[in-house]
């Protein structure tokens, strides 16, 4: 009887927090602070009081109407949201805590919906919270209605990576090599976002035999080079819209130019381009002439 007694005891809190849990999972903020009051009073000492306390104040202070100051969300995000995915993620593990914050990410998106893209708070809008909650339809229109978004790079990453996580590399090349003119720095952060095994195989391959500076700055030539190492990539850089006319974005339109003549067997024009393409950038003409 007395190891039954301490069984009993031992499982006592489990069974608490477990009814917690199920409380959130199901999102029910009434049954859940119920829960959470049981378990405080009995084990107040347990170690998921504190997040668990966090997840019930949160369902019970949900959103009402729509969000117009940049400051509002902002403050928002900070009280209600952020402290939120830790305390998830303490409760229900990385991947299960990740999932039940996103209709927060997305509560909050929709109250925001309407809030202009405000340059010098760019993360307080709308976009990166549909981004957040993994609703990449819901990003990219939000993205589409700013302005100029294309000739912003933070604007322009996010839209990369929302029709990255819609359609795939193949066709957010162009806006790789957009953003590798504009931004180098958020290229190369942008593909540790993505994780995609073949792109981090290029920039490794890029940053061991690119002849550059040796410098982030380098990144704004990599669609160029990557031409010269996966010719196929060129169909869909061909996509690419007009920028800033940057030394690199001369460079891969060069590459574009060279593989067409290549292909239509212009041989006196192709001399003359790769003349060009030397004298814009040698490393970058070392790429191109090593694979032919």
């Amino acid at each position: 009887m007395p190891n039954q007694l301490d069984l009993f005891e031992d499982s006592r809190d489990v069974m608490l927090r477990n009814d917690v849990l199920v409380a959130l999972e199901q999102r029910n903020a009434v049954d859940g602070r119920e829960a959470l009051s049981r378990l405080a009073a009995e084990y107040p000492n347990d170690g998921l009081v504190p997040p668990l306390e966090i997840l019930v104040r949160v369902l019970e202070r949900p959103i009402h109407g729509p969000i117009t100051s940049h400051t509002v969300l902002r403050d928002m995000c900070e009280a209600w949201c952020s402290p939120s995915e830790p305390a998830a993620r303490r409760a229900f593990g990385d991947a299960a805590g990740i999932a039940w914050c996103r209709p927060l990410w997305r509560a909050i998106a929709e109250a925001a919906s309407q809030l202009p893209f405000h340059r010098e708070m760019p993360e307080w809008h709308a976009a990166p919270l549909w981004m957040r909650a993994a609703d990449w339809a819901a990003a990219h229109e939000s993205i589409h209605r700013i302005a100029s978004w294309r000739r912003i790079p933070v604007t322009l990453a996010w839209m990369a990576e929302t029709v990255y996580r819609l359609d795939g590399l193949e066709s957010a090349w162009p806006l790789l090599a957009e953003l590798g003119w504009l931004s180098p720095k958020k290229l190369g952060a942008l593909m540790q976002v993505f994780g995609d095994s073949s792109l981090l195989a290029l920039r490794r391959a890029f940053d061991a035999n690119f002849d550059g500076e040796g410098t982030i700055e380098d990144l704004s030539w990599f669609t160029a080079w990557v031409i010269a190492e996966k010719p196929g990539i060129a169909t869909h850089l061909r996509a690419c819209e007009p920028s800033t006319r940057t030394l690199p974005e001369q460079g891969m339109r060069i590459m574009l130019e060279l593989l067409t003549l290549e292909r239509e067997g212009r041989q006196h024009d192709l001399v003359e381009r790769r003349k060009v393409l030397r004298g814009l950038h040698p490393g970058l003409f070392d790429a191109y002439i090593r694979t032919r």
